[in-house]
This record gives structure tokens, sequence and C-alpha cells, in this order.
């Protein structure tokens, strides 16, 4: 079973800055798409950005030229740089991703376990 655990977030005032973290681990395999969607109270979920494999990235309309993703495949870790943040940016942030075993099979989505993002002055 491939897990993903979330690092960073917090609160930070409005135009600052954060960086996430989301690792995966759980055996031998291969990632297609890292992303991250959001909920803020009351509200859906949302994609926020999503990365594949070969490194092409697609943003919410919302978090374009703030946000930036990344990922690195040699620690199968997915990175979330948002800058000049605002408080409707404030929501629980998590973490995704799909791919496939060494065996064949395919996996995911699978999700991390939510972090916290408060954007506040």
């Amino acid at each position: 079973q491939v897990q993903l655990v979330q690092s960073g977030g917090g609160l930070v005032q409005p135009g600052g800055s954060l960086r996430l973290s989301c690792a995966t681990s759980g055996g031998m395999f291969s990632i297609y798409r890292m992303g991250w969607y959001r909920q803020a109270p009351g509200k859906q979920r949302e994609l926020v950005a999503v990365i594949t494999s070969g490194g092409s990235t697609n943003y919410a309309d919302s978090v374009k030229g703030r946000f930036t993703i990344s990922r690195d495949n040699a620690k199968n870790t997915v990175y979330l740089q948002m800058n000049s943040l605002k408080p409707e940016d404030t929501a629980v942030y998590y973490c995704y991703a799909d791919g496939k075993y060494y065996s064949g099979k395919y996996w995911g989505p699978n999700w991390g376990q939510g972090t916290q993002v408060t954007v506040s002055s």
C-alpha cells in the first residue's frame, strides 16, 4: 500500500509564503500523477495543482502565478511552493498520487493526511 505523508503548512500573514511537501513510500512502484487539492470550510474540495511523471503541470486559475508544483522523482516527493498567499487560500491541503506497482497493478489515487494552511493577519 502506497502511503503519502505530508509536511509543512501552518499560519502565515497575507503576502507570505509556505512550502508543502508530500513523500510517498510503500513498496516498488512508479508514480504517474502527483498533485494537491484543498478544501476550505463549507466548500467542496478543489484541485490546486497537478504534475505528471513527464513534468507537465496544471494549476487552478486562482493560484496561477503564485503557486508552483514540483516533484523529485528520486525521492518520490511532490512539493507545493505557495507565494503571495491570500486569506482565500486558507484551507486544508491534501496531496494525492497515482501510479503502478512494478508487478503491473495500478494504484491510487491515494491521499495524504491533510495539512492546515491559514492565511491571516
